[in-house]
């Protein structure tokens, strides 16, 4: 790849401290958005630099296909990170180092690898004088780890004209080996590719009562209402809905280490679900929906009965499945609770059928032959939900090669985040591969 190196531009990267804090509170993206958009101005490219804040950037640049004819592609990534706690870390989340054959950091895995990866594919184009078959849009963005109020929903709303022509899209969440065990003891090297997100609806609910002294209790108390009412919530079984994504999902990594399965039962798809060992704990939060209360808050004082109390839920819903489980949740709620969207963001579902999935697999078999390539849904969701309403079919593919000595991802939003160099570089070959010929 010449001087081009990914690793170190992932290091570089993770230098940049953008934690996001949520509720807009943010280091900001500015410094690494200038740092990228001059890697590429210098490279020969005209990378804009966008954003409703000069800290809340994002840099978004359009690569000119050879047939400029073909629908374009999209490339997102994010440039903001979750914060971190330097003294629960072995070493400075931010120092970018690289050692043990892994490259670490905030932001490591989540996710300035791929952000360096692209980055780094683009800067290898314009050294070798080469590029894409089609127009390849990259857009590097703020804000993920919060709404997407200030990167990726904020460019789709303020200047949808640079997604013109995209047709479909990649970004986070896809694309690296999981390793597995056959019934036959033979390794298995499972890439799932994110095809589909459970809906993301964050909602605050309200219970209203008769506020009053504490040493004179009454029926009608708030608190009661709504602890009852969470009560509902957090005993619904939420029933079994397999979409086409979770169907393949299990039914395709199941074949892959020698399984049969029956998907036509409850019993039937827990099983499956079992037999694929850890990757049961990602199956499991796509065959139903969830409600999660998060928050609460009621009471200013022990010995006052308060007239309101509060509470906020982490709903995600599968594709398909929005109305009814708003109509369920509102029945759980009931008649003395009131609720508003925090953030609501639809469910997608992008075809896994598609010669857009084709490539991905046919560029992962490249580097990978024993490469066993399945799509699936993920339980929470990315930048994707922004991109989709313009039309965009969204895949999470962020590829990685499997690590000689078996180093793989950890501490994605936790402590020590890490990621393989060599499955950073590989991973970059592998992009570049698939962009260079989708």
């Amino acid at each position: 790849m010449g001087s081009i190196d990914t690793a170190e531009l992932c290091a570089a990267l993770i230098r940049f401290d953008t934690s996001n804090y949520g509720e807009g509170k943010s280091e900001g993206e500015r410094g690494a958005a200038e740092f990228i958009a001059r890697l590429l101005t210098d490279a020969g490219y005209a990378p804009q630099i966008l954003g409703p804040t000069p800290e809340r950037a994002s840099v978004v640049v359009r690569v000119p296909g050879a047939d400029r004819s073909l629908p374009g592609l999209l490339v997102h990534g994010h440039l903001d990170v979750v914060p971190a706690e330097p003294e629960q870390w072995s070493v400075d989340p931010f120092a970018g180092e690289i050692r043990d054959g892994y490259i670490w950091g905030r932001g490591a895995s989540d996710m300035k690898d791929m952000v360096a990866m692209t980055l780094a594919t683009l800067l290898t184009w314009a050294e070798e004088g080469t590029g894409p078959q089609r127009d390849v849009v990259v857009a590097f963005v703020a804000d993920e780890e919060d709404k997407g109020d200030y990167g990726a929903l904020w460019l789709v709303a303020e200047h949808p004209e640079l997604f013109a022509g995209v047709e479909a899209a990649i970004g986070e969440s896809g694309g690296a080996p999981t390793f597995l065990t056959s019934d036959t003891g033979e390794e298995v090297r499972l890439y799932p590719v994110a095809a589909a997100e459970r809906g993301t609806m964050h909602m605050r609910i309200t219970t209203t009562g008769t506020s009053g002294h504490g040493s004179r209790p009454n029926a009608d108390n708030a608190v009661i209402h709504l602890l009852e009412a969470l009560h509902r919530v957090t005993e619904h079984s939420w029933p079994i809905v397999l979409t086409p994504t979770v169907r393949a999902y299990l039914e395709q990594t199941n074949a892959a280490l020698g399984h049969s399965v029956d998907l036509t039962t409850e019993e039937g798809v827990e099983e499956a679900v079992e037999r694929m060992g850890d990757l049961g704990g990602v199956a499991r939060t796509t065959i139903r929906c969830s409600s999660t209360p998060t928050v609460l808050n009621a009471g200013y004082k022990v010995n006052v009965i308060p007239g309101i109390a509060h509470a906020e839920l982490d709903v995600r819903c599968l594709p398909g499945t929005e109305e009814e489980t708003l109509a369920v949740l509102d029945g759980l709620l009931g008649p003395r609770v009131s609720r508003v969207f925090i953030s609501h963001q639809p469910p997608v579902q992008a075809p896994i059928d598609s010669p857009w999935f084709g490539a991905m697999r046919a560029a992962l078999e490249r580097h990978d032959p024993a490469a066993v390539v399945v799509p699936r849904c993920m339980g929470g969701g990315t930048d994707a939900k922004a991109f989709t309403p313009l039309g965009i079919a969204c895949y999470g593919f962020s590829p990685q090669g499997a690590d000689p000595e078996g180093r793989t991802s950890d501490g994605v939003h936790g402590i020590n985040e890490r990621v393989s160099v060599h499955g950073v570089r590989t991973g970059q070959r592998i992009l570049q591969d698939f962009l260079s010929t989708v």
